[in-house]
């Protein structure tokens, strides 16, 4: 009897143990499962906040893009309005260079006395007066006007341009100073040389010297009351009524 009670007792304490094992088997499991679960739920959650942050990035870009394009455009704006001055500036200043470049009114065009050469006239401005003495298409000479008036020989022809814009021309009537010479018109000139190229001439009426041509290496020309005047740079004068 003792024996058997002893075998009962072990045994109980046996299923009592394997009881105890299974509780503790499934309580270790659920707490697997609820950690898994657990697990599970963090990448879902971290997913989620991922997503989320990615929207909210979306949006951040989209407003950053809202917010440097404000900058773009207004940056834009003052650049167009900067080149809108700068073109009404330019537009502005363009108005004196172009006075100040000589722009010339459309050329007339003149025979000259040696029937192969022509003039041809342009006006720059107020008693300012070009003429570009052209032959066989080849510009030969220009002379003009700027306050005063102007002259040249051209082998024996000679042209004067007047403040207003008149070509006269003639062919001879030449004299080589230094010297006194008597002119057309009843002028008398006295030309002296002054050194290379460089002569004076002055021109002597009735009640003295009336006016005085000089040249520097350059020809000039003189309108004396209807009566023309060329003295180049080489010391020839003539005159022609």
């Amino acid at each position: 009897m003792r024996s058997d009670t002893t075998a009962r007792t072990a045994r109980r304490r046996t299923l009592r143990v394997a009881a105890a094992a299974l509780t503790a088997a499934a309580a270790l499991s659920l707490t697997a499962c609820s950690g898994a679960d657990a697990a599970g739920a963090k990448p879902a959650g971290h997913s989620d906040t991922a997503q989320g942050t990615a929207e909210s990035g979306g949006a951040g870009s989209t407003a950053g893009a809202q917010a440097s394009a404000a900058p773009a455009s207004a940056g834009a704006t003052a650049e167009a309005r900067n080149d809108a001055k700068a073109g009404a500036a330019g537009k502005q200043s363009g108005g004196a260079p172009a006075a100040g470049g000589k722009a010339s009114s459309a050329a007339r065009t003149q025979r000259l006395a040696d029937g192969v050469s022509t003039a041809e006239v342009s006006k720059l401005g107020e008693q300012h007066y070009r003429a570009k003495i052209v032959a066989r298409g080849e510009v030969l000479a220009t002379l003009e006007t700027n306050g005063h008036d102007d002259g040249l020989d051209a082998n024996d022809m000679f042209v004067t341009l007047t403040l207003d814009g008149q070509v006269h021309s003639w062919m001879g009537g030449g004299h080589q100073g230094p010297g006194t010479f008597t002119l057309a018109g009843g002028w008398k000139a006295k030309v002296t040389k002054l050194g290379e190229l460089r002569y004076r001439a002055q021109i002597i009426g009735h009640d003295g010297v009336a006016a005085t041509l000089e040249t520097d290496q350059h020809d000039v020309g003189l309108d004396a009351n209807g009566i023309y005047l060329v003295l180049s740079s080489g010391g020839i004068i003539s005159a022609h009524a």
